[in-house]
C-alpha cells in the first residue's frame, strides 16, 4: 500500500481561455495535515476543486491512494475517499441542523450522527435550528461535520477559517486535530490565516501563479519570515 494518500503531477488547469494552475505538483501522506499558502488569486481554490474533479485537468495527473482518478467525477472521487468542505460552505439554510447532517450520511445509519455531535457539541444543541439560523462558525462547523459524515479518508478544506471571531477559530482547529487524531484522516487546508494554519500543519506549500514555490516544515516555515514575506506578503505574527 502507498504511503502516499494523493499525488498531484504537473497538473494544469483553469477557466475558459484562462490557466490558473501551470504545473502543480505535491504529495499528501497518509494522515498528514498539509497547509496550502500564498496571495489571493494564486490558484489554492482551482487547486482543491482540481483534486476533487470540479474543475478539469487539461494536463497532468492526480493519484489518489495509488489509483489514477484524473478521469473520474466529483461523485466518482467522493465515493474512493476525498472530501471538499468550500469556501461558501454551503449549508442548505432552509433544513434543520441535523437534515443537513442527514444529506451528508450517504448509506450510513442515523446513529452515525453522534459522531457529527461529539466532535462539535454545538451543533447538537443547535440540532433543531435552521441552517439559516446559524452563526458563521456554526455553520463552518456543520459544514465540516457532513463532510466528515461521509468517511473520507481525505479532507480538502478551503479557507474554513475565514470571518470567524479569533476564539471560534481555536475552537475549530481544536476539532480538527481531535478529527485527525480520532480518524488518521489525510487534511489539506487552504487559509489565509497563515500563522494558525502553519500552527496546525505539520507542513506547507507555498502557491504562486499556479505552482509549488516554496515547500517546508510547517514549523520551520513559520519562522522564516523572508520567504513568507516574499511570497505570502505577511509573517507570522
Amino acid at each position: 500500500m502507498s504511503a502516499l494518500m494523493l499525488e498531484v503531477k504537473s497538473v494544469q488547469a483553469g477557466y475558459g481561455p484562462m490557466t490558473v494552475l501551470d504545473g502543480l505538483s505535491f504529495q499528501v501522506a497518509r494522515g498528514e495535515r498539509l497547509a496550502m499558502i500564498g496571495r489571493n488569486g494564486v490558484g489554492k481554490t482551482t487547486a482543491l476543486r482540481a483534486v476533487m474533479g470540479v474543475v478539469p485537468l487539461r494536463g497532468g495527473s492526480i493519484l489518489f491512494a495509488g489509483e489514477d482518478v484524473s478521469r473520474l467525477s466529483a461523485h466518482q472521487r467522493a465515493e474512493r475517499g476525498l472530501g471538499l468542505v468550500p469556501q461558501t460552505r454551503d449549508v442548505f439554510p432552509s433544513l434543520t441542523v441535523e437534515e443537513n447532517l442527514l444529506a451528508g450520511l450517504k448509506r450510513r445509519p442515523k446513529a452515525a450522527l453522534s459522531e457529527a455531535y461529539d466532535l462539535f457539541p454545538r451543533l447538537a444543541e443547535r440540532r433543531h435550528n435552521g441552517g439559516n439560523q446559524l452563526s458563521g462558525g456554526e455553520q463552518q462547523m456543520l459544514s465540516v461535520a457532513r463532510a466528515l459524515l461521509g468517511q473520507p479518508r481525505l479532507l480538502l478544506m478551503d479557507e474554513p477559517l475565514e470571518g470567524l471571531a479569533p476564539l471560534i477559530r481555536q475552537e475549530l482547529l481544536a476539532a480538527f486535530r481531535h478529527m485527525g487524531q480520532q480518524t488518521g484522516i489525510s487534511v489539506v487546508i487552504v487559509e489565509q490565516q497563515v500563522d494558525e494554519a502553519l500552527a496546525y500543519a505539520g507542513r506547507a506549500v507555498i502557491l504562486d501563479h499556479g505552482a509549488v514555490v516554496h515547500e517546508d516544515d510547517a514549523a520551520k516555515l513559520a519562522k522564516d519570515t523572508d520567504t513568507l514575506e516574499r511570497w505570502v506578503g505577511m509573517a507570522v505574527h
